[in-house]
Order: structure tokens, then C-alpha cells, then sequence
């Protein structure tokens, strides 16, 4: 009760703040730890130890979003020895998750050996609605659609001059009755090719023009004003959802060639497709399979600058694009030939937002020697299928814990803040004994008796 009370009362004592995104960085910090944290100078340098020396370099990154009080450091990391369509490259990733950058790079090394990897990009068409309410007579919207879209096209041809310069811009306008699923609904579909840009802020702007014109066009339209029953325009904005912007990954290899792990061709690669299998049916293994793909592709979609969250929701989506949620990644045995695949949606960018500004995402794209946006599609798509190989790989062979342990055996060892002969001495014995937090302090402990 005694804790509840100074909790209010800490609570009741607080005022909102006022202005704080004029404040300058020191003041949010001296109002936050002033405010939350008891004036704790801990909490002070901490945050400014982490500032970059460099006034130029720091600024840059306070200027990527709002607000910003300090730097939050992930470890941007290198799989070497990707075999990429003929094409030898390093990986960069950017990830904080121990084991994913060491089963990257064992896999390439892997399939080094074998062929490497091929992938193409099926398509790129990228995607966006204009959403609309409309409660009148379907035949007068769907005329109207008619007789203006010539003029919804026209509308954005200053928006788009540059890009199709490039070869891009707009493809198509079609106009698509929704009530079906929610009364009165209506949306124009608009599909664009946006070349080594991601995009959005090229769709959402030609977008927003086409609502405009749409909306202003139908005031005017004769069937709508007798009926006084106008459309409404409720939003105009890009999909993440881009199934025709696709990519493909694969590797293969006669099965007596893939045996790993002390397990010969045979046995390896019937457990292996065996595995997918499950993940194809089961959605709770799908689930974790794909969690473990997206460890490979987000590491190198934040390498390169592009938008995690927005690849997330896209192939999530994909994988349940028939209903079910399943497998992304494919296996089989054909003529004696294991097939290992992949086919994802991908609407990234190489020029643009941060490819142009963060200077490890120069570096990153520098090492991929500068791909097009088509080429880091199927970059990011080997990253996800080599990602997947190398877990199942482990799953059904040795177990996932072997190599995932290894390194939180150096995570932990780090906590405790262990001399080099305390390590040494850890690794030995924890070849033969699970490890958990509890077993090696314990471990240490003893050492040091």
C-alpha cells in the first residue's frame, strides 16, 4: 500500500510538459531525469556516452527523427561468401540477436561449395488506394470512373515527370466495388513502378493529387448532382501489401552431396523437406519458421537503410495470402536434386530517404557494390533462405541450442564481466553442460572460491 501511495503521489506531483520539441537535447534530458529518474547523473552519461564525438556526424543523426536525446547502437555485421548468381559478395547485417550473422555466414559457406545461390525478380509493380464512400447507384459511379479517368491520369503529370524519365510512374488506375464486403465502399487502385526508389512518398503524393481531381470532378458531375448523392474521399495512401513486386530465391544440389552434421544426403534432406512440410500445415511452427527468415531479411534491410516494418507486414501478409498462414520458404526432392526456395514481396529502394544520408548505409550499399533495387531484392531474399537453411539445418541434425548457446555463453560471460582465463576455463565446460544464466554465474562463482 505504502509503494502504491508514493506512486500516486509521484503521479499527482507531475505536469505535463509543454514544448518539449523545442527544448534542446540537454534540456529533454535534464527535464526527463529530473522528472523521472531522481536526478540521477548515472542515467546522464549513459545517454552522452553514446553521443557521437563528431558535432557534424551527430547532428546528421539527430535529424532522423524527433526528439532524439542519444544513439541506440545495433552491431552492423558481415556474412561474407555469398555465391550470388555467379557474384561473390559480403553481407552487411544489422541485427542484435546473437547466432544470425554466424548461420549466415556458415551457409554461404556452405552452398559456396555447392553452386551458390540464384534469384530473379518476377516483378515490381508497387501499389496504393484511394478509399471511397459512396451510397448511390453503382452504374453512375462506375461511368463517371469512366469518363474521368483520363483526367485522374492527367492530374499527376507533373508529379511524376521525373520518374518517367527514369521508365516509372504511374501504370494504371482501376476503379473497384468493395460493398460487397463493407457498405458503400469503393477504391481506386493505382499501380506504379517507382525503379530504385522504395517510393512511398512519390505513390502518396500522386495519390492525394487523384483523390483531389476525383472528389472536385464528381461536384460537377450531372448524374451525382440530380441524385444530390456525391462520392467522398475518405483516404488516400500506399499498400505495404505488394504482391506483385516479387522476388525468388533458390538453391539445389544432388541430395548424396548435402550431407551434414554427421548425417548423410539422404537422411538429411527427407528430414529437411519434412520440415518445411509441417511448416506449411501448422501454423504455430509457421510462425517461428518465418520469424526466423525475417532474422536474415531485416538484418540486411536495415543495412541498407530501408523500412523493416513495412517488409514485415508485407510478406507476413503474403504468407497467408491463401487463407492460411504458412511456410515462405519451399523444399523438395526432384530426380534426385534437392530444391530449396523462396518467393517473397519486396518494395525497397536503394536511392532516396536514407540510402543518401546514413553513412553506414552508403558503406553497405558500397559493399554490394551499389545494386540496383532489383538486385538488393534478390540480395535480401538469398539473406532470408539462407537464414532459413541454416536453422533447419540445425533443427533437424544437431538442435537449435548447439550454436544458439555458444554465443549466449559469450553474452552471459560478458555480463559477468569475466577475466580471459574465467572464459576459457566456461568454454570448456560448457561444451558438456547446458547453459543458463544461473549454471554458469554458479560456474564462475567456484572459479573464483
Amino acid at each position: 500500500l505504502n509503494t502504491i501511495f508514493v506512486f500516486y503521489k509521484f503521479q499527482i506531483m507531475l505536469q505535463p510538459v509543454s514544448g518539449f520539441s523545442k527544448k534542446t537535447k540537454d534540456e529533454k534530458i535534464d527535464w526527463l531525469v529530473s522528472s523521472y529518474l531522481n536526478d540521477d547523473s548515472a542515467s546522464k552519461k549513459i545517454l552522452k556516452q553514446y553521443w557521437n564525438h563528431n558535432e557534424k556526424l551527430q547532428k546528421l543523426h539527430d535529424g532522423f527523427i524527433e526528439n532524439t536525446i542519444s544513439n541506440y547502437y545495433l552491431p552492423f555485421a558481415i556474412a561474407p561468401n555469398f555465391l550470388i548468381n555467379g557474384a561473390l559478395l559480403p553481407i552487411p547485417m544489422v541485427i542484435e540477436e546473437s547466432s544470425v550473422v554466424a548461420a549466415a555466414s556458415n551457409t554461404a559457406k556452405y552452398w559456396l561449395e555447392r553452386g551458390g545461390f540464384k534469384a530473379e525478380v518476377i516483378s515490381t509493380t508497387k501499389n496504393g488506394q484511394v478509399h471511397i464512400n459512396f451510397y448511390g447507384d453503382d452504374v453512375a459511379i462506375q461511368t463517371f470512373f469512366s469518363e474521368t479517368k483520363s483526367t485522374l491520369i492527367k492530374s499527376i503529370s507533373e508529379i511524376e515527370k521525373n520518374m518517367k524519365k527514369r521508365g516509372g510512374g504511374l501504370l494504371d488506375i482501376e476503379f473497384i466495388n468493395t460493398t460487397n464486403a463493407l457498405e458503400g465502399y469503393y477504391q481506386l487502385h493505382c499501380t506504379f513502378k517507382t525503379n530504385d526508389a522504395m517510393g512511398a512518398n512519390f505513390i502518396n503524393t500522386c495519390l492525394e493529387e487523384i483523390a483531389k481531381t476525383f472528389e472536385s470532378s464528381s461536384k460537377l458531375y450531372a448524374d451525382f448532382i440530380s441524385e444530390n448523392e456525391f462520392p467522398e474521399v475518405v483516404m488516400s495512401i500506399l499498400s505495404n501489401y505488394v504482391p506483385e513486386c516479387l522476388v525468388r530465391a533458390q538453391v539445389s544440389c544432388p541430395v548424396e552431396k548435402m550431407a551434414t552434421n554427421g548425417m548423410d544426403g539422404k537422411t538429411f534432406t527427407t528430414k529437411f523437406v519434412r520440415a518445411i512440410e509441417i511448416a506449411k500445415v501448422e501454423k504455430r511452427r509457421a510462425v517461428t519458421h518465418n520469424k526466423g527468415i525475417m532474422n536474415g531479411i531485416d538484418a540486411v534491410i536495415l543495412a541498407t537503410g530501408n523500412d523493416f516494418r513495412s517488409v514485415e507486414a508485407g510478406i507476413h501478409a503474403y504468407a497467408s495470402k491463401d487463407g492460411n498462414y504458412t511456410s515462405l520458404t519451399d523444399a523438395k526432392i526432384e530426380q534426385g536434386n534437392f530444391i530449396f526456395s523462396i518467393e517473397i514481396p519486396l518494395a525497397i529502394g536503394t536511392i532516396g530517404g536514407l540510402t543518401a544520408l546514413h553513412p553506414l548505409v552508403k558503406f553497405g550499399l558500397s559493399l554490394l557494390q551499389n545494386p540496383s533495387a532489383k538486385k538488393l531484392m534478390e540480395i535480401v531474399a538469398v539473406a532470408g533462405l539462407a537464414q532459413n537453411f541454416a536453422a533447419l539445418r540445425s533443427l533437424v541434425t544437431t538442435g537449435i541450442q548447439k550454436g544458439h548457446m555458444k554465443m549466449h555463453l559469450a553474452n552471459i560471460l560478458n555480463y559477468l564481466e569475466v577475466t580471459q582465463a574465467e572464459r576459457e576455463q566456461a568454454v570448456v565446460y560448457f561444451k558438456d553442460h547446458a547453459v543458463t544464466h544461473s549454471s554458469v554465474a554458479n560456474f564462475i562463482k567456484q572459479l573464483r572460491k
